[in-house]
């Protein structure tokens, strides 16, 4: 497979959304779209994309930060045909090294469980504790 990563690539909403849906197995949300052009502009460092051989977007990652020392891998996402090539590791490490020349000391990433092997071997993170609130809108 043949792709190409970019640091602040090109992109469009709808083109990302479907992505995500895709990614996390979730609906389209069509009846509420996310601007996700907005949504990087208000709370990213930045953002990678990958797109294959014929430019259709094939992963996406979210880099958000403190404007300091930190920054998050968020929405990391690859198609699941493109999925087991290599795709998200690249993805990942295209956000580290963008992160590290902002002068970003820290890039944390919260994952599931079964998303370990990913993060912590082919990835390079290491293990920290954390704590977590769910915050839900009654």
């Amino acid at each position: 497979m043949i792709f190409n990563c970019l640091w602040r690539g090109a992109f469009e909403s709808a083109e990302v959304r479907l992505l995500h849906a895709d990614a996390f197995g979730s609906p389209v949300d069509a009846e509420r779209p996310t601007d996700w052009r907005a949504t990087v502009a208000a709370h990213s460092l930045g953002w990678v994309t990958a797109r294959d051989e014929v430019e259709r977007l094939i992963g996406f990652a979210n880099v958000i930060w403190d404007g300091g020392a930190h920054a998050w891998l968020q929405d990391v996402m690859v198609s699941s045909p493109s999925r087991n090539n290599g795709v998200g590791t690249l993805l990942v490490a295209a956000a580290r090294d963008a992160a590290a020349q902002a002068g970003c000391e820290w890039l944390h990433v919260d994952f599931e469980e079964n998303l370990g092997p990913f993060y912590l071997d082919a990835c390079n993170f290491v293990p920290v504790t954390a704590g977590l609130i769910r915050l839900e809108s009654s």
